[in-house]
């Protein structure tokens, strides 16, 4: 096979399969047999190509410039030389040359068909970045290609180049595929590999049930409804939390659907994952309250400090609000992002009953630490002289005070010491701001 029908061959295979029009084709074409005339002529080669479709014909002429002294071999040709050729030739005028494919050898037919394969890659990789980077979380569609150490290999509809996968902690195990089944997913990343770039997909993450939805839901399309936050154990049970930007629109009833169609058809898709749908909500002990549906909940107490809710439900709802092993309040908990702890009304009543158990230390005021001993109610001034001297001057430097220290600042009397202690532990249950007045 001649080299320039071995390079139309390549390039009529290269132009079925990825779908190049006639300038891509040109240029690519134009890259590869600039590389093969560089290697046997030198970098600077310039030259002219004609390309007949019809006649399956490359016409390759090289180009030099007619000069007095060669300095560029790749380039120029010698004037001498060039008169051989016609004695017309000038300093200045362009000698062409046309170069048969059988010159060129068979190493550089192969450089010509690397580079333009090398270049269509590259392109194939651009176009795939430029379709992909924006569609993160989106559903993408195709056909298990095959299965290989647990990963499915997905053909996309439509991006047959791009390669796809849904490596086995992306999959829910209690679905199997298998080669030639058609199958969703949802595009979770792009992952760089020495081959280009490769699309991670996912029915696993919870944001295939957010695609769903959005498949499923117009008003989450235009951007009416929204999901705020969700939660989910795959293959079990997922919960979403849903906002509407218009007061007309209950964000539950759009996800739900009539008679409950749209919610059905994602839990269809999923295999029959439980879903369950709540309001979200900006106070942390009302979106708890919805979270930990579907148990009804008495009373919630939160502590913005340590981010706990405490929710109190009575006896014949506790197991519902725990859930199966504990799932329940698991995923209410990271729905809003909240630790929640559940307590029967029994045992809360046990524990205290009317507030909150969280019992926390009373936050230190500064003010109040720092106080002069002298504006404390509860020493005398004959006390707070004594102290004074032995250069303690505010309520923090003797809160910390044990009876041993305080009886061997001088001056100290046993009535005295007796005194301090008494204040000390009276501050000490009832806090420091009643000291103050």
């Amino acid at each position: 096979m001649s080299g320039s029908v071995e390079i139309l061959s390549a390039i009529k295979e290269l132009t079925t399969s990825k779908q190049l029009d006639r300038s891509e084709l040109l240029d690519l074409l134009r890259d590869g047999i600039h590389a093969a005339l560089a290697r046997r002529y030198g970098p600077n080669v310039r030259f002219e190509l004609e390309f007949d479709e019809l006649k399956g014909a490359i016409k390759v002429v090289r180009l030099r410039q007619v000069v007095e002294v060669v300095e560029d071999a790749s380039a120029q040709v010698a004037l001498e030389e060039a008169q051989y050729e016609d004695p017309e030739f000038a300093v200045g005028d362009m000698l062409e040359e046309e170069v048969p494919f059988a010159e060129f050898g068979r190493l550089a037919v192969q450089a010509a068909k690397q580079r333009i394969i090398q270049r269509v890659r590259e392109g194939e990789r651009t176009r795939i970045r430029d379709e992909f980077a924006s569609k993160v979380g989106e559903l993408l569609s195709g056909e298990v290609q095959q299965i290989e150490r647990g990963k499915l290999v997905i053909m996309l509809n439509k991006f047959r180049e791009a390669e796809a996968i849904i490596p086995y902690r992306e999959q829910n195990h209690r679905e199997k595929f298998h080669q030639g089944d058609t199958i969703r997913a949802v595009l979770k990343r792009l992952e760089e590999t020495p081959k280009g770039p490769r699309l991670i997909l996912s029915r696993a993450d919870p944001l295939f049930v957010k695609a769903l939805f959005k498949l499923e839901v117009p008003e989450i399309q235009q951007a009416v409804v929204e999901i705020r936050a969700w939660a989910r154990e795959v293959g079990s049970r997922t919960k979403i939390a849903v906002i509407s930007r218009d007061d007309a629109i209950d964000p539950v009833g759009a996800c739900v659907g009539l008679k409950g169609s749209r919610v059905q058809a994602v839990v269809n898709e999923l295999g029959g994952e439980r879903i369950d749908i709540v309001p979200w909500s900006p106070d942390p002990e009302r979106f708890a309250r919805l979270a930990l549906a579907p148990a009804r909940v008495a009373k919630v107490f939160s502590d913005p400090a340590s981010k706990t809710i405490q929710a109190v439900v009575d006896e014949d709802q506790l197991s519902l609000a725990i859930g199966r092993n504990g799932q329940n309040v698991r995923l209410a908990s990271e729905l809003t992002g909240w630790k929640i702890d559940l307590y029967s009304s029994r045992e809360w009543l046990e524990r205290g009953g009317e507030g909150p158990l969280f019992a926390p230390l009373p936050p230190e005021d500064e003010a109040v630490m720092q106080l002069p001993l002298t504006e404390l109610k509860g020493l005398t001034p004959e006390l707070v002289a004594i102290l004074n001297g032995a250069g303690f001057q505010t309520l923090n430097d003797v809160l910390d005070l044990e009876r041993e220290d305080i009886e061997k600042i001088p001056g100290m009397t046993a009535e005295r010491s007796d005194q301090l202690v008494a204040f000390l532990a009276e501050l000490t249950e009832d806090g420091g701001d009643e000291a103050a007045s």
